[in-house]
């Protein structure tokens, strides 16, 4: 239980750090109104991270059920934390000054953001299977479904530019994800 309060305080500064950099980058939009374009296509990717960060937290919870912790498993974890955390910094840099607006900025770093998030799909899998046998074989077929899908639909968004396409794709991925948080976790 020891080594399960250690984690889970790592786990929380990290992903404390996340959501920090996310609101900051955020609010920047009401502290200086005019300052910075919003680009919508960027909130919504923003507000999925968001809703990733959100579900893998309350998803930790599960790691109660590991009984050993090896230093192996608990590198893992951090790592994967930390694609989290670059997801983050990847939306709301530093400056700007180097692109006319967030359209801009995503569009020139869109394909260093989807396999970055291609990558927390699969570390994603590996994190369950760290929990154990049986609880990675009582997934729902659905799961490995959802997996697969968003890793392909990724590495399809890194080689489309077409606008369009990564309006529908962001809101197609904030919808999906709503209604499996919804039905995983408020099932009795």
């Amino acid at each position: 239980m020891e080594e399960l309060t250690h984690i889970k305080s790592i786990i929380g500064i990290i992903l404390g750090l996340s959501l920090t950099h996310l609101i900051k980058g955020s609010v920047i939009f009401i502290q200086h109104p005019g300052r910075k374009k919003i680009y919508f296509v960027h909130s919504l990717w923003v507000f999925y991270v968001f809703l990733l960060i959100i579900h893998f937290w309350w998803w930790e919870f599960n790691l109660k059920l590991i009984q050993e912790w090896y230093f192996v498993d608990y590198f893992f974890i951090i790592c994967y934390i930390l694609i989290y955390y670059l997801l983050c910094a990847i939306l709301y840099p530093d400056d700007l000054v180097d692109y006319n607006g967030y359209e801009d900025y995503f569009y020139s770093r869109k394909n260093w953001f989807f396999l970055i998030l291609a990558i927390s799909f699969i570390a994603d899998m590996i994190d369950t299977a760290i929990k154990g046998g049986d609880y990675f074989l009582y997934n729902q077929e659905e799961y490995y479904v959802r997996i697969i899908s968003h890793v392909l639909l990724c590495l399809v968004a890194i080689k489309v530019h077409n606008k369009t396409f990564h309006t529908v794709l962001v809101a197609l991925f904030i919808v999906y994800e709503l209604s499996y948080i919804l039905r995983l976790f408020n099932v009795e």
